[in-house]
């Protein structure tokens, strides 16, 4: 006599044991937002490095007006990626963006900006009298450096890399950075 045979589960049943965790979920989205946040606390110091540079070039002897260039940048940036992520945003979601997206958007691009405050900061040293001209200038780029450093710091940890993944990507950022300003010392001292 041949088996009895058994009904099949229903269409699109998940077995428990292949279900995601409840907690999952929130933990990928998590992630997703710590890695927009570091991508930007890159690129935004990379911006601020960069213009860092070009007001060295420009303002040799004035850290206030490279303070203004670096944070302008910064906020130019800033407002240029909110304005593609919004568009791409709309597009990809076939509907009208609420402000209340658009506000998510601009929080979480918000890094590129905030990665320029220690730059701008210890450039502002400078016309306060506390530091000089090019102690202020160089203290910026140290700090640049060091937000870098953490960053890659921070991803290692995120991905829980060992010794030699974090010495790699941490060498990567500051390689970045230590490239940024290599230009200005070619720039500026020739």
């Amino acid at each position: 006599m041949a088996a009895p045979v058994q009904p099949g589960p229903p269409p699109g049943f998940v077995p428990l044991s292949r279900r995601p965790a409840p907690s999952a979920a929130p933990s990928r989205v998590r992630l997703s937002a710590r890695g927009e946040r570091l991508a930007g606390f890159i690129y935004g110091t990379i911006v601020a490095l960069s213009m860092l540079v070009a007001g060295a070039r420009a303002y040799p002897h004035r850290p206030g007006p490279i303070a203004v260039l670096v944070a302008a940048t910064s906020a130019t940036f800033w407002l240029a990626h909110v304005y593609a992520h919004a568009l791409g945003h709309s597009v990809s979601h076939s509907e009208h963006l609420s402000r209340a997206e658009l506000r998510h958007i601009a929080r979480r691009e918000s890094s590129i900006i905030e990665a320029a405050v220690p730059p701008v900061g210890a450039l502002l040293l400078g016309p306060v009298g506390i530091l000089a001209t090019d102690s202020a200038i160089w203290l910026a780029f140290g700090l640049g450096l060091l937000v870098l450093g953490l960053q890659g710091l921070q991803f290692a940890r995120i991905e829980r890399l060992g010794r030699t993944g974090t010495l790699a990507v941490v060498t990567a950022n500051l390689g970045l950075g230590l490239l940024i300003v290599a230009l200005k010392l070619a720039l500026t001292h020739h």
